[in-house]
């Protein structure tokens, strides 16, 4: 007697472009070179990556090349690049609007170097753990889109 509790096979998603799977390294690259040079120079790695022209360059690729995206894993890509360039400006912004009460008191010293230290850290990680599901072609969110989740 056949199991009528099985799900049916999930169809795979679409095949993507393989000009635009090395457009979205090229995205990856810029930002890393971004982090990089926050990493090895007086510039903060936020400041590097939101301020740094490799990183503007990407988010514009980003917007340029995000309709041909749909459909395919890489839309989650573009959307995980997107997101992690605002949000970084977000929290940039945030941290920014906090420093001079925070660093008035000797307490809040710390905090607003932990917080630009987290963001930091923060970057990094999205940039790496979003080239490393673009080498192993993964979407970025569990529905291979990327619409409904930051």
């Amino acid at each position: 007697m056949p199991d009528s509790a099985t799900p049916p096979m999930a169809a795979p998603a679409p095949r993507a472009d393989e000009s635009l799977v090395g457009y979205t390294h090229v995205i990856y690259a810029l930002h890393s070179l971004s982090v990089l040079i926050g990493l090895t120079t007086l510039r903060s790695v936020a400041m590097s990556f939101l301020w740094g022209l490799p990183s503007i360059v990407a988010v514009i690729m980003n917007y340029a090349r995000r309709s041909a995206t749909r459909g395919s894993y890489l839309e989650s890509h573009f959307q995980w690049q997107i997101r992690t360039f605002w949000y970084a400006a977000l929290w940039a912004f945030v941290i920014g609007s906090l420093k001079w009460p925070l660093i008035v008191s000797l307490v809040g010293i710390p905090l607003y170097w932990a917080g630009r230290l987290a963001l930091a850290a923060w970057i990094v990680y999205r940039v790496a753990r979003g080239w490393l599901g673009l080498v192993d072609q993964r979407a970025m969110y569990g529905d291979g889109g990327g619409s409904s989740h930051a």
